[in-house]
């Protein structure tokens, strides 16, 4: 493995397309579309792609092939997220009072509470190349598994130990969350589909280039 120093960097070379090395994969990678919290394509997010740390997407594979056994495959929401994605983040909580999305994604929270709560921080581990987002799809009816709460809803329904959501929707949670834990992940308190590879291989750098497998083949 290449040896990168802390900080930020430019250099892609630890990092794959999910794609290549989870065939059976889904990607809908909300960032490159308008479908978010903000409401606009994210800064960084040049393709609609899943980019990882290998590391990362070797775990993701042993997880994969779990799922698939039990009849599920993995969707990605997010993975790698480049710097000046979550700058955009920060700016638009700072300066920008649009909020247009507000009912989808935070309908309970002032837009500075997302920020002060913790549902975006100044420095997020999707930088360091080896956290990802995601979820279940039932592989009979080709829809997502019911987790109780969508994607990106900023609100105590997406901790993980919540219980005011029905058992089979528990249950949902628990079947991605032991999965990733048993392949080297560990989740966060606020989020069901937030994963972090526990021994991630980059802990203390935060990666600059852009979401596209152009920069990967560079």
């Amino acid at each position: 493995m290449k040896v990168i120093n802390s900080g930020f960097e430019a250099d892609p070379s630890g990092f794959v397309a999910l794609a290549d090395y989870v065939p059976a994969v889904v990607q809908e990678i909300r960032y490159h579309s308008t479908y978010n919290f903000i409401g606009d394509r994210i800064d960084g997010y040049e393709e609609p792609v899943a980019l990882i740390t290998k590391e990362a997407a070797r775990a993701l594979k042993e997880v994969s092939n779990e799922m698939i056994v039990q009849g599920f495959r993995l969707k990605i929401f997010d993975a790698y997220r480049p710097v000046c994605a979550v700058k955009h983040f920060m700016l638009w909580g700072i300066e920008d009072q649009d909020v247009r999305m507000k009912p989808y994604f935070y309908p309970d929270l002032k837009k500075q509470e997302l920020f002060e709560k913790g549902y975006i921080a100044k420095r997020l581990g999707h930088s360091r190349g080896s956290t990802v987002d995601l979820t279940l799809l039932d592989m009979n009816t080709g829809k997502e598994l019911d987790m109780g709460s969508p994607f990106d809803l900023f609100s105590p329904a997406s901790h993980p130990d919540y219980r005011g959501i029905t058992e089979e929707q528990y249950n949902n949670r628990m079947i991605l969350q032991h999965a990733m834990l048993r392949c080297g992940f560990v989740p966060i308190d606020c989020e069901w589909w937030h994963f972090t590879l526990k021994d991630e291989p980059y802990p203390d750098t935060y990666f600059t280039f852009p979401v596209s497998s152009e920069y990967l083949r560079r």
